[in-house]
């Protein structure tokens, strides 16, 4: 936390500029050893025109920012550097800075050293990294929520509930004596820790639809070959994405593509038909659909309206029956000999477009995506964050049990305690090293 740190900020590649970020207490003056200009001179939050120089070369022409502790995002003396877009010039003034005994950044270290330096907590931190990766404006409305601070206040004010009764319990005891302090007796906090645990379930809820809100739902499209799957695909991403003939087996790799429902991304797998086969390349296909089909949230399992259910059907429902699913009998527009008693069936054909729309609206209630809102909404999106929550829940189970089994107030303090520690640990008031590393191990260097 000493030293100054840099990285390029900016996907590296051709494009019109690249940004390297700089910070630590000497990141002024270090980068000032390589411009034409004084950066020291400079006033806080500016943006200087200059020209980096190795020695009398110069290597680019550049805007440098200028941000001074403790206004900014690590809360240390900030540099960003606008250099011309290029993996050269970059590379370039990247390794001037790294000749300053300026140290390469750690994945997600600027971040990291937000929060260690109290500019952001934990909950923020990882918001910070669902903004970077969003990909629908429902997705990015939350993360930014988030980022202010929103689901971490509601834990503050849990922690802080908390602390009111376990106050109340060690001065009852302590000094029962004391006329003016409340009495904690069992009712008291029966109804504190019932409305307590209400909030923490409507957190992990929301955590939970939090994943489909960020990364969106895996929907793989299965079905026996020449069923219509691809067809499909284009037809509900609106683009010839998959190849479309009437020969059996044309899909031979999983095909991937993305739209948006309702401000959610839909993460589509049109994959190989499943059959048995002794072509070498369309067996490893089948490979793929199956595997692909394990991590699917949702199916679309696709038969066909103008034929009997064929053993290779009757597979294909019985390998999905566990799956959220949504079968789709495809080709209404041929004859029907398909007999079918299943739930969540859609009938479409592509050739007149029949359906699609009801497979759409069927999806969306499935998963109530019209429902999911972003205002004031608490949550956590990492893991390990998540299953911390949900060990206070079950703390709080065990108390209500010794609640009703009537433990002695004095037993049941040392579970709030735990819960208060726990939530501590999730926006970070109290945090291990180990947390940290696996938290911010997967941001991107310059974040």
């Amino acid at each position: 936390m000493n030293d100054t740190i840099c990285a390029i900020s900016t996907t590296l590649g051709v494009g019109a500029i690249s940004i390297i970020r700089v910070s630590g207490k000497d990141a002024i003056e270090k980068v000032n050893n390589i411009t034409n200009i004084d950066l020291t001179k400079k006033q806080s939050h500016t943006i200087n025109y200059a020209y980096i120089k190795n020695n009398n070369e110069i290597i680019d022409e550049v805007l440098i920012s200028v941000m001074k502790a403790p206004k900014t995002f690590t809360t240390e003396d900030t540099i960003e550097i606008n250099c011309h877009g290029g993996i050269a010039t970059t590379e370039k003034v990247l390794e001037l800075l790294l000749n300053q005994e300026i140290r390469l950044a750690e994945p997600g270290e600027f971040t990291k050293r937000a929060f260690l330096n109290g500019r952001i907590d934990l909950t923020q931190s990882q918001s910070v990294q669902d903004l970077i990766n969003t990909k629908s404006d429902k997705a990015r409305a939350l993360a930014i929520n988030n980022l202010k601070g929103t689901t971490s206040n509601k834990i503050r004010s849990l922690r802080e509930r908390l602390v009111k009764i376990i106050t109340n319990i060690e001065v009852n005891i302590d000094y029962p004596e004391y006329q003016d302090i409340e009495e904690m007796t069992i009712e008291k906090i029966k109804n504190e820790i019932d409305n307590i645990e209400s909030e923490l379930e409507s957190i992990i809820k929301n955590s939970e639809n939090s994943k489909i809100i960020t990364n969106g739902i895996n929907v793989a499209i299965i079905g026996k070959p020449n069923v219509g799957k691809s067809s499909i695909l284009n037809k509900l991403i609106e683009e010839e994405k998959a190849i479309v003939t009437n020969i059996p087996g044309t899909t031979r790799d999983v095909i991937e593509a993305s739209f948006n429902l309702n401000g959610i991304t839909l993460n589509l797998i049109d994959t190989a038909g499943i059959r048995e086969t002794d072509d070498i390349v369309e067996k490893i296909g089948v490979e793929k659909s199956k595997k692909a089909l394990d991590k699917a949230d949702l199916v679309l399992l696709i038969l066909n309206n103008n034929e009997k259910l064929t053993e290779e059907d009757k597979k294909l429902l019985e390998i999905s029956k566990d799956k959220q699913r949504i079968i789709v009998v495809n080709k209404t527009d041929l004859e029907k000999k398909l007999d079918l008693n299943e739930e969540n069936i859609v009938y479409t054909n592509t050739v007149e477009e029949n359906g699609i729309e009801s497979l759409l609206n069927k999806i969306s209630e499935m998963y109530k995506l019209e429902q999911l809102e972003t205002n004031d909404y608490y949550y956590v999106s990492n893991i390990q964050q998540l299953n911390k929550i949900k060990q206070t829940r079950r703390n709080i189970k065990d108390i209500k049990r010794g609640l009703e089994e009537s433990i002695p107030i004095d037993m049941l303090e040392i579970d709030l305690r735990e819960i208060w520690q726990t939530l501590g640990e999730v926006i970070g008031e109290t945090y291990t090293e180990e947390l940290l590393d696996n938290l911010f191990k997967n941001f991107c260097v310059g974040k």
